[in-house]
């Protein structure tokens, strides 16, 4: 009997054990408060875990691995900087450098080019038969002569027919 009742109570514990959540035991990830500033202001800062804010700013940040910020603005270049943490002995994890400091360059403005027009191939037009001139306008001429009467085909010569002709009177 007693065997039963340690062997409820081992199981018991160790269901117990598997359902409680340690994580709450492990410290928290240290984080330091990065500034940002950027020439002009007014830039997107935009570090590497998601976080982003527009210049001058300032995030929390996790001080356990190195991080990369983009700083970008329209019309200028954009402009990439690493933060590394620095571990000193006896103190607290800080990232390096704190304050960020950019300076934009202007973009170059890409060449503008006048957008080339293809000429239109123009097919050449059916030409139409010139109207008469006026009566007016015609130069006095002698009556023409009446025009040939049109010729006709003369009649293909016929075979004989196959039954006798008829008596001829």
């Amino acid at each position: 009997m007693y065997r039963v009742i340690a062997i409820t109570i081992g199981a018991f514990s160790l269901a117990a054990c598997s359902s409680t959540n340690l994580d709450a035991l492990k410290p928290a990830p240290s984080v330091d408060s990065v500034q940002f500033e950027s020439q002009p202001p007014g830039a997107e800062a935009k570090v590497s875990n998601g976080q982003t804010c527009t210049t001058p700013c300032a995030l929390a940040l996790p001080t356990d691995a190195p991080l990369t910020v983009t700083f970008s603005l329209n019309g200028y270049n954009p402009d990439q900087e690493s933060l590394e943490p620095l571990i000193e002995t006896g103190r607290q994890t800080k990232l390096q450098p704190n304050p960020i400091r950019v300076e934009l360059a202007a973009a170059a403005k890409p060449a503008v080019k006048k957008p080339t027009r293809k000429r239109a191939v123009r097919k050449p037009a059916a030409r139409k038969p010139a109207a008469p001139k006026p009566a007016a306008e015609a130069p006095v001429a002698a009556p023409a002569a009446p025009a040939p009467p049109p010729m006709i085909a003369a009649p293909e010569p016929q075979q004989p027919a196959p039954w006798p002709a008829p008596p001829k009177q």
